[in-house]
């Protein structure tokens, strides 16, 4: 469950309410009081995953956020490998490293 105050929740609206899509709910508070819940309606027919991902990439794409490719992945992975990245391993190191320290 998300947490929202009135300003946040109009200037997010939409990351908010594609969480309750996804099935979470957000508490919206007017400075420190609790006054709604945002909840997802409850359906006759239940959607699946792949329902909501590709309502999801639909909204992405009118946006212009993203645009979906036409070839085949899987395809295309069978033929190529994937890149190397030199000092790839010491960068990974560096952040593992970082983040144990809590710099």
């Amino acid at each position: 469950m998300k947490k929202a105050k009135i300003a946040e929740l109009r200037n997010g609206l939409s990351r908010y309410l594609d969480h309750v899509r996804a099935g979470g709910s957000v508490v919206v508070y007017d400075r420190d009081t609790p006054i709604a819940e945002i909840v997802p309606l409850k359906r006759h027919k239940a959607r699946g995953k792949e329902d909501l991902d590709e309502e999801r990439l639909q909204r992405l794409e009118r946006k212009s956020a993203i645009r979906r490719g036409t070839g085949d992945m899987a395809e295309w992975f069978k033929t190529h490998k994937p890149i190397e990245i030199p000092g790839g391993a010491g960068v990974l190191q560096a952040l593992l490293e970082e983040r144990e320290s809590g710099r």
